[in-house]
């Protein structure tokens, strides 16, 4: 099982937080940010960002290959899922980040959800720590 520097965690939380301003969210804490605190956990689990958009919360969450394989995987999902913010009843969007080559394995994973719970997360790719995005879409083009 290979360990994440500091660095390579950075930027996948980076990673997340750029998805997050793509659907028009605000960050409103983070982990390893300079000017924002860290997010408190969820439930008991750690998370990686919290952002916000008008009334709606969003919980971003990175996760590596071999956290895909973890059997609690389904129930953090699912908690992170149910959680609601104090200020509002309403339900949080999960925001997944998971690396490129383990997409598929995600999916797999979100299809066995409940439907309700499957509407409040949303799945994106990170950016591979080992391939600038240059070369990222030349290999893919």
């Amino acid at each position: 099982m290979k360990m994440l520097s500091t660095k390579e965690k950075r930027e996948k939380v980076d990673s997340i937080i750029e998805q997050l301003w793509k659907h028009g969210y605000l960050t409103l804490s983070r982990k390893y940010g300079k000017y924002l605190p860290a997010p408190t956990p969820v439930g008991n689990y750690d998370v990686d960002a919290i952002a916000k958009y008008k009334k709606k919360i969003a919980i971003g969450i990175t996760l590596t290959d071999e956290e895909l394989n973890d059997p609690n995987l389904i129930t953090k999902l699912i908690i992170l899922t149910k959680s609601r913010p104090k200020q509002s009843g309403n339900k949080v969007t999960l925001f997944v980040g998971v690396p490129y080559n383990s997409i598929i394995k995600a999916n797999l994973l979100l299809a066995s959800l409940d439907d309700e719970t499957r509407s409040h997360i949303k799945l994106v790719t990170l950016q591979d720590e080992n391939e600038s995005p240059e070369l990222g879409e030349l290999s893919r083009g």
